[in-house]
């Protein structure tokens, strides 16, 4: 590149009033670090997004602009989730800057990775991923049930980075790309991988929090892991009609056994196995039902074509 990119690092804030301050006094040094070795302009910014906090992160955010306005700020209407919080604040971004690097604001990934991914978008890689280097300070639960988050959409079909969360940079253009994607029903880490362009990776060890308590516990695991698979494939629905197709298999010869036992004469009590079968078989169609609904909510949802996200408040000055 003839000159130092412009570089905005996009935050989403829910609730990190606590962390703010110490979160970009960190990332304020690490852009002048980067400006001293002429990698970056000396235009480069954070930006907050803030998602509908409860507590004062907008305050926080306000006051932080007025002693630096290289920290900017925009605060949506309502809670509308960390994907809507973060697509909004690199659709902010996108007519500002070279590239946008997009990091929680707990600091839990190495902010330090920073400085490789910028390397790696001056070679030429349009979007540079944060990987973790390894899961050595999660606890066994956590470790094994991110595994099988990743394992588990694999499975179905989805083109995900492993050990991949929403640590990125992503070039300009990229972002234009992404803005094309007009999906309510967000999971940015099946997005970007779609997007294709020339990608790097760049690997790190992931921290603990330095205040505050974490924003994704087992139950919105599991919402974000099923809101990525159906909104980028139909295969569990391929599993009900294979499961379903098994099952008839199973019950043609369940009725061959039916009808040597009939002509032969032999008594059958069969209300163990009929009750058996009774739940099981009812079991697996409300399961069914309720993965077919699943999609026809998306669908209901896609259709209506609802803005993803108000701004309320902006600082951009």
């Amino acid at each position: 590149m003839k000159k130092p990119p412009i570089i905005s690092i996009v935050l989403p804030c829910y609730n990190e009033a606590l962390v703010l301050p110490t979160t970009t006094t960190v990332l304020l040094n690490l852009l002048d670090n980067l400006i001293k070795d002429n990698l970056i302009s000396s235009s480069s910014y954070i930006l907050c997004s803030n998602d509908g906090s409860k507590d004062e992160t907008w305050n926080v955010i306000k006051n932080l602009h007025v002693k630096d306005n290289r920290i900017k700020g925009i605060s949506l209407a309502h809670n509308k989730g960390h994907q809507n919080a973060l697509l909004a604040g690199l659709m902010t971004v996108i007519d500002n800057c070279d590239a946008s690097i997009s990091i929680d604001a707990d600091l839990q990934d190495d902010p330090q990775a920073i400085v490789q991914m910028v390397k790696e978008f001056i070679n030429g890689a349009e979007i540079v991923y944060g990987v973790r280097s390894s899961r050595a300070t999660d606890t066994w639960f956590k470790r094994t049930t991110a595994h099988a988050f990743y394992s588990f959409q694999q499975l179905m079909g989805l083109n995900t980075i492993y050990d991949h969360a929403d640590y990125r940079l992503m070039s300009n253009r990229a972002l234009h790309l992404l803005s094309e994607y007009g999906e309510s029903n967000l999971f940015l880490r099946g997005i970007i991988p779609q997007i294709g362009l020339t990608t790097a990776i760049v690997k790190y060890e992931r921290k603990e929090r330095i205040a505050g308590e974490s924003k994704y516990p087992l139950s919105k695991m599991l919402s974000f892991s099923i809101d990525g698979i159906t909104s980028f494939s139909a295969k569990p629905m391929r599993v009900i009609f294979m499961v379903g197709l098994i099952l008839l298999l199973v019950d043609i010869a369940v009725a061959m056994y039916v009808f040597i036992s009939y002509f032969s004469g032999t008594t059958i009590s069969g209300w163990a196995s009929l009750m058996l079968s009774i739940w099981f078989l009812g079991s697996l169609i409300l399961m069914g039902i309720g993965i077919v609904g699943e999609y026809i909510g998306k669908i209901f949802i896609e259709v209506k074509q609802r803005p993803r996200y108000a701004i309320k408040d902006s600082l951009w000055d």
